[in-house]
């Protein structure tokens, strides 16, 4: 069986690559597609084709595509955590060093200077007292969201001889085992913003965390706290940050998002959202975001997304697998297993597993499953996808 996947932005061929071309058709002009591959292809408003079984972001963040739409179809979508967090990690430390030693309005001063060697010496040995900074050993750095870029910039700052602080009530258990002992985990987003000098957010873009940092936030950090953010522009309120600014009770703000209120304000850094934007970061993506559809598209696999659990079930050998996407809602299993009954097929394995309002099944079933099966399967109130691999 040959699957069709489209691309939405250009797509590094390192990932690419694993997807065995007798098996995938790939490209931008593919029509009737399986799967979507992209970047930051804004799908907000775009129908969806009723081809579609699934959506990979080569990326972590999914905000440019409408989760909700996607979900009710049985769509999960996917994207790729950890993928780009050296290349965000790299940068963050970089716009520590930036913020602590005022380089990027140095860098400008000297960038001006005029006149023969006499002249620039004298200017420098003047002008450089307004750019005089801070060392980063024994300073605090708070770190808010300890997924796979916070518990990097974490160790990291850790490894620099600053005090790190971290808050996250959802993390993980596997975050956690990656977090450095010389870390403290606090239970108080209060308790991080009244104590660190750097603060550093490291959360996705949904709605509980749109404006999480605004004027109330602001109001609890030290005048002399920098802060950072390199996860999305919305996390934090930039008229706050402006009028903070303007009243001396914010030092800077670092960030990956310029916007007509922060560009060329004094104590603010704005970068072009270089965060990812590395060659090895663009290829990580993208690998990991093939190994990902191709797994589903060829057994029904789902690891990495933002909407269904992670399912993941060995194929027995000799069986047809069905994969099942529902609401999560009572008695789905024994309606499954009772037309399967019916149809006198064994279940020789199954996989049932939820997230939220959403569940998903992977039913391996021995015997030839008859096209009619399939049709009395998403005619169950709540099934929301099923397909036969």
């Amino acid at each position: 069986m040959t699957f069709a996947i489209k691309t939405l932005n250009a797509i590094s061929h390192v990932g690419l690559s694993r997807l065995p071309k007798e098996a995938f058709v790939v490209g931008s002009d593919v029509e009737s597609p399986d799967a979507l591959m992209l970047r930051s292809a804004n799908l907000h408003g775009v129908p969806i084709p009723d081809s579609v079984l699934a959506v990979a972001r080569a990326g972590a963040g999914t905000n440019n595509i409408p989760i909700p739409d996607y979900s009710a179809r049985g769509i999960p979508v996917f994207n790729t955590p950890g993928a780009n967090a050296n290349a965000v990690k790299e940068l963050v430390i970089a716009a520590l060093f930036l913020a602590a030693r005022n380089i990027i309005p140095a860098a400008a001063f000297a960038h001006r200077l005029e006149g023969d060697a006499e002249t620039m010496d004298k200017a420098v040995e003047a002008g450089k007292k307004a750019y005089v900074g801070f060392e980063l050993p024994g300073r605090t750095l708070g770190v808010i969201g300890l997924g796979a870029i916070g518990v990097e910039v974490a160790n990291a700052a850790a490894g620099l001889g600053m005090r790190v602080m971290g808050y996250d009530p959802g993390i993980t258990v596997e975050h956690a085992w990656k977090l450095s002992s010389f870390v403290e985990h606090v239970t108080s987003l209060e308790s991080l913003l009244k104590r660190a000098d750097i603060i550093s957010v490291h959360v996705p873009l949904v709605p509980g965390t749109r404006g999480l940092i605004g004027e109330a936030e602001l109001a609890l950090m030290r005048r002399t706290a920098v802060l950072v953010n390199f996860s999305r522009g919305p996390i934090v309120e930039v008229d706050a940050v402006v009028a903070a600014l303007e009243s001396n009770r914010l030092r800077g703000y670092v960030c990956d998002f310029p916007t007509p209120e922060l560009n060329k304000r004094p104590g603010v850094v704005t970068l072009p959202h270089l965060g990812a934007s590395t060659n090895e970061a663009e290829e990580n993506c993208a690998r990991m975001a093939a190994d990902q559809l191709r797994a589903f598209l060829e057994n029904g696999v789902i690891l990495n997304s933002v909407n269904f659990p992670n399912a993941d079930l060995p194929r027995a050998e000799g069986t047809r697998r069905i994969a099942i996407a529902n609401s999560n809602v009572p008695n789905m299993v024994g309606q499954i297993s009772t037309l399967l009954a019916d149809q006198g097929l064994n279940i020789a394995d199954l996989l049932n597993k939820s997230r939220g309002e959403l569940a998903y099944s992977l039913v391996d079933v021995e015997g030839d499953v008859p096209a009619s099966l399939l049709g009395a399967i998403r005619s169950i109130p709540g099934v929301l996808s099923a397909r036969l691999i």
